[in-house]
């Protein structure tokens, strides 16, 4: 080797310094790659530490520096480049390891530069500015000297917990959303934490929902310990300082330890409230009580004329109608409200009457406070007069108690239940249910809240919710067990022949046993979602539902579909979003009713058998479905009906398969390069697009945050634009463009930019020749 190496150095060394660089990168590439590794181990190794550093002070309500997340943002990127490189050095030949040798040494630079700068000597936090979210809320009437009482309570040193107690709709809740609020005024307590408890309760779920209402980036220990979950907990909230933990609609005794609630002490100055309709349940949890009572008739009085308008004390002949109204609402805010609404508008004196009677036949002969106000409220139901938007309200109902809704989830459910059908297009259908939700919030049938993240959000009250399952959803074949900590599916006796929607959702379900086939003959809804255990269904489960239309089992560990689901002819909506363990599909050569289908962040290696017979389909979702590495040619294009396709993540998307989807609404989709992207925006299907987020090359991994808040997008990334101009469409709102060669001589051409007219956010980064 010695006699062979001399005269290739003496050869070299004629050839000059390059070649000796050259062979240096060459003979030295082991020696490369490893100091790679090893740096790169090092630096992940930091990461780790900072990131643990972070979550320690999140606990103490500090928030990251941004700074620090930049450079967190630069690991994640190294880490792929090294990943890229390391993929290279698999291929590599021998003759090209001078070359790729190079490369390693100026990543090996880079990542020793990057390591240095993850020092900051000032820390990583700063103290996180505190989170003052109000809740929405109305105006509370005749309830003063409770709400100072409670107050009271509240700023002295004596009483440490408080039970604020109440039937169903005389307004505990009102009241202490308005004390929510105004302690996020004061000073006296470090944290203001509102926390709707579950029915039945779910210690885990509680525990979620108080650390997320804390800080919605901490994250309690994974699985079912409780004890451990429970000590994480109470070190949290012991390092925030005081605070006032607000327990919303208890129905049971719970140890506040076993959650993980530290007890409001003297020496820690914080405090407890809890509402509930049983004084026993404060009582047994050592709450000094405050009865919350129903209005005297002058506030009730007061309140429905605040809600139907004043101008109806000027109808000729109403005022004595009216004031019997009032005193049928029996002094509950909420029947007030309801009822009040239902008749806001109304001058014609003979309806007041006929609405009179008909509240008076409702409350007859009924015992039993709920079952009172549940006939108060019917009435309002009732006075709809429109059975779609009764059956959209009664679909909130198949839901949690207290279930966040989002505006465009909760549309979506109506859209599958076929509640906006007749329409020719998903954005006809939006506008529709759009219509629907604001007429049931004007009803007082559905209610604005914010959901764990401070979003806006609706929600049913649990006493509306209560009235729609008992008193309407039995006799229109409803099944609502969602959310009981079930772990089992009912036996064949609790499912009746004439069931038409069944809830299971948000269980403990782990498997749907053999043999089991409930007979369901009018089935036309089930939901199993979010039972994450449930990873077995039986091949006779589905048997006896002929007349399914909605299947949704969304967020549960499902690993197969069984073979059944293909003799559901009249599926028209298959939801398995973020069913992460799902790798088989049967055939779909039978559905041809299916209308949405949702494998969202599923791990199918392959689309389901048919899939092109599927000539009804409208909507379909294959994003960050790892596992899927292509769609099959000429399939996407069969679907001529599709108004709404997600395809995110790795799989590319042909542009010859877009451009023949003329329905097409929104869009989401990666293009590999340029020209597939452009032959796409300048087609004529294009133009009918209303939403969409398209990606060109390689996804950005740190800068989705910002895309998400300004559709449309357009990004790109990686690409060589030297042999043709970007073409962006009118609408565009966002375009971030990024690593991409010769983006000068891009922006020389005027097409660029010259129709992107309602472009508001656009980021350029790390193109070499910017």
């Amino acid at each position: 080797m010695e006699l062979l190496v001399e005269p290739i150095m003496e050869l070299v060394k004629c050839l000059g310094r390059s070649a000796c660089t050259y062979l240096d990168y060459h003979l030295n590439f082991d020696e490369a790659v490893s100091d790679l590794r090893r740096e790169l181990k090092a630096l992940n190794r930091r990461k780790e530490d900072i990131n643990l550093s972070i979550q320690s002070d999140a606990i103490l309500g500090k928030e990251m520096k941004h700074e620090v997340q930049g450079w967190l943002e630069c690991v994640e990127e190294i880490n792929n480049e090294v990943q890229a490189i390391e993929e290279k050095i698999q291929r590599v030949k021998w003759y090209s390891k001078g070359l790729l040798g190079k490369l390693v040494r100026k990543k090996v630079e880079v990542v020793k530069r990057i390591y240095e700068q993850g020092s900051f000597p000032d820390g990583f936090t700063v103290d996180k500015p505190r989170r003052r979210i109000k809740l929405p809320t109305e105006n509370v009437v005749g309830k003063d000297s409770t709400k100072e009482k409670i107050w009271g309570y509240l700023m002295g040193s004596e009483v440490r917990k408080i039970g604020v107690c109440g039937i169903g709709g005389v307004g505990k809740t009102t009241i202490m959303k308005h004390i929510h609020n105004e302690l996020l005024r004061v000073t006296d307590f470090e944290k203001v934490i509102w926390v709707t408890v579950t029915y039945p309760l779910n210690v885990i779920k509680l525990q979620e929902n108080i650390s997320r209402a804390m800080d919605d980036r901490l994250r309690l220990p994974e699985g079912e310990d409780k004890v451990r979950r429970a000590a994480t907990l109470i070190s949290i909230m012991e390092g925030v300082g005081r605070y006032v933990l607000i327990l919303d609609d208890v129905w049971e005794v719970f140890s506040l330890i076993e959650v993980g609630i530290p007890e409001p002490t003297i020496q820690n100055g914080s405090k407890i409230v809890i509402t509930s309709r049983s004084i026993d349940v404060c009582l047994k949890m050592d709450c000094e009580i405050v009865k919350v009572e129903p209005l005297s008739f002058q506030e009730s009085l007061n309140l429905f004329l605040d809600r139907v308008g004043r101008h109806v004390l000027q109808v000729p002949n109403l005022g004595g109608i009216l004031m019997l109204i009032v005193e049928e609402c029996g002094g509950l805010p909420l029947a007030i409200a309801v009822i009040a609404k239902s008749m806001k508008g109304e001058d014609d004196v003979e309806v007041w009457k006929n609405a009179l009677n008909e509240l008076r036949e409702q409350v007859k002969s009924v015992t039993g406070s709920d079952q009172k106000i549940f006939k108060k409220l019917r009435f309002s139901y009732d006075r709809l007069n429109n059975s779609e938007i009764q059956n959209c309200f009664l679909y909130c109902s198949l839901f949690p108690k207290d279930y966040p809704f989002d505006r465009d989830e909760l549309i979506e459910g109506w859209i599958d239940e076929g509640l906006t059908d007749g329409l020719a297009s998903r954005k006809a259908a939006y506008a529709k249910g759009r219509t629907i939700l604001n007429m049931l919030v004007k009803n007082c049938l559905l209610e604005k809240t914010v959901d764990w993240r401070g979003n806006d959000a609706f929600k049913m009250h649990d006493v509306m919710r209560d009235m729609a399952i008992k008193s309407i959803g039995l006799k229109f074949g409803y099944m609502v067990k969602a959310s009981m900590k079930l772990i089992e599916v009912p036996d064949e006796r609790g499912w009746g022949n004439d069931l038409k929607k069944v809830s299971l959702m948000e269980n403990n379900i782990s498997k749907i046993p053999l043999g089991l086939s409930p007979k369901c003959p009018t089935l036309s809804t089930l939901i199993l979602s979010n039972n994450r255990n449930l990873s077995e269904i039986s091949e006779s489960f589905f048997e006896g539902m002929l007349e399914l239309k909605v299947l949704d089992l969304s967020q549960s560990g499902i690993e197969a579909l069984p073979n059944s689901i293909s003799n559901l002819e009249k599926l028209s909506s298959l939801r398995l979003k973020k069913c992460y363990s799902l790798k088989y599909l049967p055939s779909f050569a039978k559905l041809r009713a299916l209308k949405k289908l949702d494998l969202c962040r599923s791990r199918i290696e392959v689309v389901p058998q048919s899939m092109e017979k599927l000539v009804s389909l409208e909507y379909l979702d294959l994003s960050y479905c790892q596992n899927l590495e292509q769609i099959p040619m000429r399939m996407l294009s069969n679907l001529s009906n599709l108004q709404y396709l997600l395809v995110y993540g790795e799989l590319k998307i042909k542009r010859e398969e877009v451009v023949r989807l003329s329905k097409l609404e929104t869009f989401q989709g990666v293009f590999d390069d340029i020209q597939g992207y452009n032959y796409f925006v300048k087609s004529q299907d294009f133009q009918i697009l209303i939403d969409y987020e398209i990606v060109v090359g390689l996804q950005f991994s740190v800068v989705m945050g910002m895309i998400k808040q300004k559709k449309p997008v357009v990004s790109i990334r990686h690409c060589d634009l030297r042999e043709e101009c970007i073409v962006l469409p009118d609408n565009l709102q966002t375009l971030v463009i990024g690593e991409c060669k010769n983006m000068r001589s891009s922006l020389n051409k005027a097409v660029l930019l010259e129709k992107a007219t309602e472009l508001s956010c656009c980021g350029i980064r790390d193109c070499e020749d910017m």
